[in-house]
Parts: C-alpha cells; structure tokens; sequence
C-alpha cells in the first residue's frame, strides 16, 4: 500500500488529506487505518514523529459518516484522552483538519481555561471530545458530562499518561463507558505497565508496531557535549551561534530552570520564550505560536509542556539537563527531524549526569557520538564575564530515576476541590507527540563534527496533576 486511496479511506477524507498534501501513509498509518476500519480493538506501538493521530483520526472520522447519528447531549460518540492540554489541542485540529468536508463537530476539554465554554459545548453533545483525564472527572463529577454513548475510546500517549499518574482516573472515566465500543491505545514505548492495562481494557487486539521500543529516528544526528555544569549557558550561546540552529527547543529538568535559561538566551541576543505548567493556557499558546511562526527563535520547556509541540521545522532539540527517565530523551529528541525533515540533537552533559547519559545509551541500545568541552578556556572567558554581570545560574541537580512505571509529573500542587493543599509532583516522564506527518524514516543521519567554536472568575482549582 503505497497511498491513502489503496487504504479504503472516504472521498472527503482523501480530498482533505490531499489539501493537506498527504498522498502517502506512514507505516503506523498503513498499519492501523485498515484494523480500526474493521472494528477491531488496536494497540498502536510507534515511534514519535511518525503521524499517530492519522492513523486513530481517518478510520473514526470514516466511522461516524458510516453511520450518522446525533450526538448524544451531554456526551459524545469519540472520546480521546490526552496527557497535556497542547497534545488535546493539537489531536482536535487534526480531527477538524481531516473532517473538514464532513461536518462532525470536536470539543476539547482541559483544565487552565475556564468551565463555562466547556459546559456549553458539552450540553448539546458533540461528536468527538479531545479530554485530559482531570478535567474531564471534574466534568463528570458536576453532572455536565455523561460519556454512557461513547462507541469509540481512544488512550493517545498511553506509556506517558501512566507515567504521569493517570491510571486511577483513566479507571474512573472508564467505568463510566459502555462495555460494547472500540477501544484504541497508541504509545511511542511498550513497558510492562501498557501490556497489563491493554489486557485489562483491550478486547482481542491487534497490535501495529512499527519500531522497537525506545529507539530513535534515524534521521536525527545526535551528539554529546560534555561541560561543566556551570558553563552550559555559556556552551548554549555559542551554539546558536551558528545560523543552522535556526529553530531550537531547548529541555530542562525544571520550570525555574526553564525560565533562567530564556531569560539567559535574550540577554545574549537570541530571541527566545519558556513553556511549563506554571505558564497559564494564554502564555503557553502564545509562546507556542511565537515559536511557530519564528517569532522568537529558541523555546525552552519542560517535559510535560513540550508533549503536544509538533512543529514540523524544529531543526535542533537540545537537551540542556539530560531527562531522569531514559526513555524520555527519545520522545524529546523526536521533537526534530519530523515530517521527513533531517534534525540536530546536542545533549550537554555535566559530569552528575553520566548515569544518565548511561542509562540512555543502554535503553536506545546507542553510543551517541562525544566531544569534551570541559576546561574550555573560551567558555571559561565568556562565563567570567558573565559572572561579572549576571546573575549566577542554580544548577539543577539530577534527581535517582524513577522506576518505568514512572512517578508524576512536574507541577502538581495547587488546590483541591475542599480547599485542601493538593500534593507536588513526581519527576520525569516520558515524553511524546502523536500527528499526521508526511513521508516515513529515512538513511542514518550522521554526526562527524562538534559544534563550531565561536567566542478569576473560574471556579477554584481542581485535582489534576497536569492539565
């Protein structure tokens, strides 16, 4: 199968995905589209990059115009659970994208925003729903959401919705669906965790894996920079000294750590902004949408922020503090080099992260190619001189890696709904994006080189560790 048209799919949906310029389908897509045609319950196994969303979107969307009904007031007929709220947004615009030409109405509901839209597009029952477990609960608690005619469930990030915690309200919403529908679950990665909750949800799935877990797309070229842990701002500026680094998306370990660094960026001349969960939904769409258009040229983020950023011209990822879960630099790094494009990603590792680094190469089965950048004597001149007239830099210390089953996510805290302190979040998670991309994988990207030495009125918060 070699185009859309060979997969069965509607004329509406190929006269979308030919606007869109979409002739060929990704391996996932081939893979998955005919089974989800068929009824049949799927586990969906691919790497990050490589158009999830397509191949859950077309064959539901092909679904429902195969049998038109309304939508059920209060609920929906699709419903997708998403780990963060950019993910959400971003699985609705494909699912408005593709059914352009078939006039299904799609919802999202995610928390950071306010009740009252949500509560109204729920009233009149929509088609499909693009939900984060919280606030969805929160929904469902109020008596404004009744999910009792879902047909199709839809777990998208299933490894990262574990790892962030959401198994327990994952069972709560699914104990509110209809035992008959089709349930589909898409991850980038296969630990244990899924293959225990896909037998307990997944009636006799097939399975569509088109790579090994934790491994990386091949037209990444990827290297190490090892440096101190002192000097990595210094070690930053000079790389985007280069005019390749065109469009970069920079990972720390923390918020704060987030902000020093754009903070760092602008003052050395390079336009950048930050994303995390401390950002209201308003901040965070708008430094996203900076960073699409090429507003601002870098955009540092957390691990939970970045999971729905699928801008197809990243050209570098760089990982400024290595991730404490081995699996999440594949899902970081997979934020370049997508759609078919080559990417970029530099690691800077200080001598604490060695363990890290470590467990990455084993779980990606890789050694990643190195250049010591330590005792540099031009990065020692330059953060002299920064010293002199910036504030020094707190390091973040890597914390122990959590076990695969992960802990929570970053953020938490925050208020529950009696007014109690709700609890911080855990570390880590992996971290990774679904949506439809044009062309597959291609030759292995190398890397032969380092880098060029250059001199309210919304109700109080509820529980939700995320969104």
């Amino acid at each position: 199968m070699t185009h859309f048209k060979d997969l069965g799919l509607a004329k509406p949906l190929l006269t979308a995905l030919a606007e869109e310029g979409y002739t060929t389908p990704t391996p996932i897509q081939a893979l998955a589209i005919p089974t989800v045609l068929e009824g049949r319950d799927l586990l969906g196994i691919a790497q990050t990059g490589t158009g999830k969303t397509a191949a859950f979107a077309l064959p539901i969307l092909q679904r429902l115009a195969a049998d038109p009904k309304p939508a059920p007031r209060r609920g929906c007929r699709v419903l997708v659970l998403s780990p963060t709220r950019e993910l959400a947004s971003q699985i609705a615009e494909s699912f408005r994208t593709y059914g352009r030409h078939m006039g299904f109405s799609v919802a999202v509901v995610f928390g950071g925003v306010k009740y009252g839209p949500q509560v109204r597009a729920l009233a009149g029952g929509v088609d499909i729903l693009v939900a984060t477990p919280g606030r969805l609960i929160d929904h469902i608690n109020e008596k404004v959401a009744n999910l009792g005619a879902v047909e199709v469930l839809v777990l998208d990030e299933a490894d990262q919705m574990l790892d962030l915690g959401f198994l327990p309200p994952i069972r709560r919403i699914v104990s509110t669906l209809p035992k008959k529908r089709q349930n589909l679950f898409f991850s980038a990665t296969m630990p244990s965790e899924i293959g225990k909750l896909a037998a307990e949800l997944l009636v006799n799935p097939a399975q569509a894996s088109v790579a090994p877990a934790a491994t990386t797309v091949t037209r990444i070229a990827q290297q190490i920079l090892f440096v101190e842990t002192d000097r990595k701002r210094q070690l930053l500026a000079e790389l985007f000294a280069d005019a390749k680094m065109a469009r970069a998306l920079i990972f720390t370990r923390t918020k704060r750590g987030a902000d020093r660094v754009a903070k760092y960026l602008d003052a050395v001349g390079v336009k950048a902004d930050s994303i995390h969960g401390d950002k209201s939904q308003g901040q965070r769409e708008r430094a996203l949408a900076a960073f699409k258009a090429g507003g601002v040229r870098a955009l540092v983020a957390t691990d939970i922020a970045a999971r729905g950023i699928d801008v197809d011209a990243v050209s570098h990822v760089v990982n400024y503090d290595l991730p404490n879960v081995p699996e999440s630099y594949v899902h970081r790094i997979g934020r370049t080099a997508r759609a078919g494009a080559d990417g970029t990603a530099i690691s800077l590792v200080a001598d604490d992260e060695r363990g890290l680094l470590k467990d990455i190469q084993k779980v990606t089965r890789q050694t990643i190619p190195s250049f010591d950048r330590r005792n540099d004597r031009a990065l020692g001149a330059l953060a002299a001189v920064d010293k002199a007239t910036m504030p020094a830099e707190r390091p973040a210390s890597p914390r122990p890696a959590q076990g695969r089953s992960g802990g929570g996510g970053q953020g938490g805290g925050g208020r529950n709904r009696r007014g109690g302190q709700g609890g911080g979040g855990g570390g880590g998670g992996r971290a990774h994006q679904g949506g439809a991309h044009k062309g597959g994988s291609g030759g292995q990207a190398k890397s032969n080189s380092g880098p060029r030495p250059i001199a309210s009125t919304q109700p109080a918060a509820r529980w939700s560790p995320v969104d």
